[in-house]
């Protein structure tokens, strides 16, 4: 509705000024016209004033005359302000102020006033004569004004009939071009009322209403996707939480109910329960991590890659004195995050070293916003390799080990949110060679 009014307000608004600038140009041909035949009646006025000279006592050697028509009616302005006219005629002009200061003398140049005559519209033109004289020479404007109104007439039918057909062919256009918009305003309001992600509008057309309807596609894929990793982790964070919570019950249920348990019993119990409590707290700590992930990043500074991998290699080094690093670090600068930088290097560390045998070396290389971390461990089986970096995916040769299966989810998460890729693949001589690329600011 508002479409169609601001359609039909600006068709109005443009029809306004093109009836007013009409008017005006016909008005002022017509005016000229009857201008330009007191001119031509001035040039043919005696040089001299002889007011009642001429045969028969002819007004200025001119025939008496009448107002009306197109006749022109010539009269005479005395100093005083009288007005002469000639013998019959059948009244007299009114003399205006500029009339008489023009018969004194006071104004030098001839000059256009209107006048009205009793019920007579008249174009007057005043002509110093000198002597204390001024010449008066006039035309009724009769036919000029029944044109304007014909004409003004004429335009206003023509104003309103454009009106109503602007706001007919608006309403119209609107319900057409408001179309797309009422079916993605429809699709809206039933996602929000049905919580199905899955809705989608159909896009028809290359306008910037079917970009609109492809960008809101995008963005309720967008969180379709969002909805089903997070259903996804829920699920798969029970799962992954429902053992080791079991088996805690259970132990802790066992020391509680079994006083007189042989202390060596005891205390392998109590060693199972704090190894528990351990792991659960890395899961509880990576799913919080993942969590993160997925909410807005923090703003992006330089990173010294080269520095972050080798705070990151000294922390495990403590955390597994049995491994040898060989890092060769480069100088290498990166936009982004650097908690989450040293995050995802670190998971790739513990991942190499949890892999590498006592005593293993892992070879870590920074160079040009690449990591790259090699161990020489028992390798990546071909099948498992499209999966390590999935959430909770677990090789079968790891389902014996501790983790949660979460480490390089995370690293392929920080990866992604800086513009880059994390790969896996078999190194030479056996082990598995690891790569982490991000966005070189150097």
């Amino acid at each position: 509705m508002r479409l169609t009014l601001a359609a039909a307000a600006a068709v109005a608004i443009a029809v306004v000024a093109a009836s007013a600038i009409t008017y005006a140009i016909v008005r002022n041909e017509l005016r000229d016209e009857v201008d330009q035949t007191l001119e031509s009646r001035a040039h043919d006025l005696p040089p001299r004033i002889d007011i009642f000279g001429g045969p028969g006592g002819q007004f200025l050697g001119l025939r008496p005359e009448r107002f009306g028509g197109v006749a022109v009616f010539t009269q005479v302005v005395t100093s005083d302000g009288d007005a002469i006219t000639p013998r019959d005629s059948t009244g007299k002009l009114p003399v205006s102020d500029r009339a008489a200061a023009a018969a004194r003398g006071e104004i030098g140049e001839a000059f256009y006033e209107d006048a009205d005559v009793g019920n007579t519209h008249v174009r007057v033109l005043t002509i110093p004569y000198g002597g204390g004289y001024a010449i008066q020479v006039a035309r009724s404007l009769e036919e000029v004004d029944a044109v304007l109104e014909r004409i003004s007439t004429f335009l206003l039918a023509i104003a309103l009939v454009g009106i109503a057909i602007a706001a007919g062919l608006g309403l119209l256009v609107a319900r057409a071009v408001l179309a797309p918009v009422q079916r993605l305003t429809r699709t809206a309001e039933e996602v929000s009322e049905t919580r199905d992600l899955s809705r989608r509008i159909d896009v028809v057309g290359a306008d910037e209403l079917a970009r609109l309807a492809v960008t809101f596609n995008t963005m309720l894929g967008a969180l379709e996707d969002s909805a089903r990793a997070q259903r996804q982790l829920v699920s798969d964070a029970s799962h992954e939480l429902r053992t080791p919570l079991t088996s805690l019950r259970t132990n802790i249920e066992v020391l509680s109910r079994n006083e007189l348990l042989p202390p060596e019993d005891r205390e392998q119990l109590l060693g199972d329960v704090t190894e528990q409590l351990v792991e659960m707290t890395a899961l509880i700590a990576e799913l919080v991590e993942l969590a993160r992930g997925d909410q807005a990043p923090a703003e992006p500074e330089d990173v010294r890659l080269d520095l972050a991998a080798a705070e990151a290699i000294e922390r495990t080094c403590r955390n597994r004195p049995g491994i040898e690093f060989k890092p060769e670090l480069e100088e290498s600068v990166v936009r982004g995050v650097p908690h989450a930088i040293e995050r995802a290097i670190s998971n790739l560390l513990d991942n190499a070293a949890k892999w590498s045998p006592l005593g293993g070396e892992i070879e870590v290389t920074v160079r040009d916003g690449e990591v790259v971390v090699r161990d020489h461990g028992p390798g990546i089986d071909e099948q498992d390799l499209p999966f390590v970096f999935d959430r909770f995916y677990r090789a079968q040769a790891a389902r014996g080990m501790p983790g949660s299966g979460l480490g390089l989810a995370i690293v392929r998460q920080v990866a992604e949110a800086h513009g880059g890729t994390v790969t896996a693949e078999p190194a030479e001589g056996g082990g598995t060679r690891m790569r982490l690329s991000l966005n070189d600011a150097s």
